[in-house]
């Protein structure tokens, strides 16, 4: 790869960099929040899911619009929106504008994550898709990594706000390199069209079904309230299906993309592993804060193996992937997902740092190999017009998957009591779910995915 490459691809990075670091700085700020915004964790929780939702809804959307007008382009706009709302965020004087800023930085996001994904497949040679695909989860698992640390620094020395001005000077950065590096690109799909059906009978479903879970806690599933949004949840979803079923080409979820086999296999292990990785990431340091006395630096050091083994692995696994395959690199880093989560979900309710430390390491090698590897799959399953596209849908499971994972486990766990120890023991509960979800991810994989995804993807016309 010559310079201008490399430096493209730096810019790339800097952008997966800035939306990674976003999803996990907060997971140590969580307390403190709270008790600035004068909000319950039911309350606080919706400044991660509802980023989470907006972002993994309007990600297919993203790569439509990337297909449509060019990657370049809406990548350039996407982050333009992610830096305006990162700052309209962290001026926010409540915790409802700062959910609704949250949100409209999840639209920003959602058009520059595929933009990227699709950008750096062609900047990398085809024959090196494994390579594409860790390099990006790769920065992915680094933003992650410095993600709390740089949450817990930011809270304690100045406050959680700060985690939303950081993001201004990396995307302006990011932007500037993009500008310099990358040519115009001519859309790949001019002729598509956007789902807007879809998007809103989608969006409205998954929201009135996390308000469902967020309600329940507190109400109760008896409540005729929550039994409403519940049943507003259910007919919102089965519109969904009944006008994708009507879409054409332009759907949210193509026909022709949703009946290649191997793509399915990726979405659904996509889908079923994601409430793990949100659920550790929130309630871990919520578990270091709480009950073993940690201040939100320590928090955040406190997931450090964890991450830097989750992108060290991400690397390795991209360039693994052609001599293992999708099949053994997904089921295998989902069954060391269920491992680790086993482990977590037996630790002591008096838990030391130590208890926790063999089940994070594992998730990291976990969550390292499988996240490369299903995006790999996923991608490289269709025909490369796809690429942007295929890479909003497998990340849509991955967010809107783990924002619903994030609402049931808040649930089990705001249904124990306040003690300590006790709510310690609600954080296991909710971790004995993930047991089953990550068991669910390595089934679907081992059986869904073949031995290589190069040699069974099926061209799928733009």
């Amino acid at each position: 790869m010559n310079r201008r490459t490399v430096l493209a691809l730096g810019a790339m990075v800097l952008a997966v960099i800035t939306i990674a670091n976003d999803f996990t700085a907060f997971s140590v700020a969580i307390p403190t929040m709270e008790r600035d915004l004068h909000a319950s964790l039911d309350t606080v929780q919706w400044v991660i899911n509802a980023y989470a939702l907006i972002f993994g809804v309007a990600i297919v959307t993203g790569g439509r619009l990337a297909d449509m007008f060019g990657r370049r382009r809406i990548f350039l706009i996407g982050t333009a929106i992610f830096a305006v709302f990162s700052l309209a965020s962290g001026l926010a004087p409540t915790a409802l504008t700062l959910i609704l800023f949250r949100a409209l930085m999840g639209i920003g996001g959602a058009m520059m994550w595929p933009a990227t994904l699709g950008l750096t497949f062609e900047l990398i040679p085809e024959s090196q898709a494994g390579l594409a695909g860790g390099l990006v989860i790769a920065a992915a698992g680094l933003g992650n990594a410095i993600g709390p640390l740089v949450g817990g620094v930011l809270t304690q020395a100045l406050s959680w706000r700060w985690i939303f001005f950081v993001n201004l000077p990396i995307a302006g950065l990011a932007a500037v390199a993009t500008l310099l590096t990358i040519p115009h690109d001519k859309p790949v799909a001019p002729g598509q069209r956007v789902d807007y059906a879809g998007i809103t009978t989608l969006t409205a479903g998954l929201v009135a079904l996390l308000l469902a879970l967020d309600f329940s806690s507190s109400w109760g599933w008896s409540s005729i309230r929550v039994e409403v949004i519940t049943a507003a949840s259910f007919l919102l979803l089965v519109a969904f299906v009944a006008v994708e079923r009507r879409s054409n080409d332009w759907a949210l979820l193509p026909k022709d993309v949703m009946r290649n086999r191997e793509f399915l296999a990726a979405c659904g292990s996509v889908l079923c592993i994601s409430p793990v990785f949100f659920g550790v990431l929130l309630y871990v340091p919520q578990v270091m804060i709480k009950a073993l006395g940690y201040d939100p630096i320590k928090a955040g050091l406190g997931l450090l193996p964890m991450m830097i083994t989750y992108a060290f692995v991400s690397l390795i696994a991209g360039r693994l992937y052609p001599r293992l395959g999708a099949r053994a690199c997904v089921s295998g880093g989902a069954a060391c997902i269920t491992i680790a989560m086993v482990l977590l979900a037996t630790i002591p309710e008096n838990p030391q740092y130590a208890s926790l430390l063999p089940g994070l390491l594992i998730l990291g090698v976990g969550v390292g190999f499988f996240y490369s590897s299903v995006t790999t799959a996923g991608v490289t399953s269709l025909d490369p017009s796809r690429s942007s596209l295929a890479g909003g849908i497998v990340y849509m499971c991955q967010v809107a998957g783990g924002s619903i994972g994030l609402g049931i486990s808040t649930a089990i766990v705001s249904a124990a009591p306040a003690a300590t120890s006790q709510f310690v023991g609600g954080v296991t509960d909710a971790f004995t779910f993930d047991v089953v979800a990550a068991f669910a991810a390595t089934i679907v994989a081992f059986f869904g995915l073949s031995r290589r995804a190069e040699t069974s993807a099926v061209p799928v016309a733009a």
